[in-house]
């Protein structure tokens, strides 16, 4: 059981770099509106860009936010597994807990409740939390 240790941080590190990249797309990749968020709003570009012009100038900027806010979270991520989490610092385990369930798995949840085209890949993104919490506890 003591190999588990590290590979329980080092899994959640994995975790953590998902999520900077992640944010690394949204700030310089992702465009406003992707043809799932108009199917969902059941509308076209058209219709969006006739009624409200500077929407996609806007969205762009709230993506710059979001995608930095995913990125740091990320980052800090990756901090707390190859520190406290590793060292299995007392409340390690229920920050991260609570952590990738308040990021990526609320994120994942809300792609299939709308029926995201990239739900099923937001669920692979979440098996590292999910994997490094079991083997944390695992490790006693």
């Amino acid at each position: 059981m003591e190999k588990l240790k590290p590979y329980s941080a080092l899994i959640l590190a994995l975790g953590g770099f998902i999520l900077f990249v992640m944010g690394l797309y949204f700030v310089f990749i992702r465009p406003p509106l992707l043809p799932e968020d108009l199917r969902y709003m059941q509308t076209t570009s058209m219709v969006i860009n006739n009624s409200a012009p500077g929407l996609a100038v806007w969205l762009q900027k709230v993506f710059w936010v979001m995608g930095s806010y995913i990125l740091t979270t990320g980052l800090l991520t990756i901090f707390i597994a190859l520190t406290s989490f590793r060292e299995r610092t007392q409340g390690a385990f229920p920050i991260v807990a609570i952590a990738g369930m308040s990021s990526i798995g609320f994120m994942t949840i809300v792609n299939f409740i709308i029926n995201s085209d990239f739900k099923w890949i937001l669920s692979i993104f979440t098996l590292p939390w999910l994997i490094a919490l079991i083997l944390y506890r695992l490790h006693k």
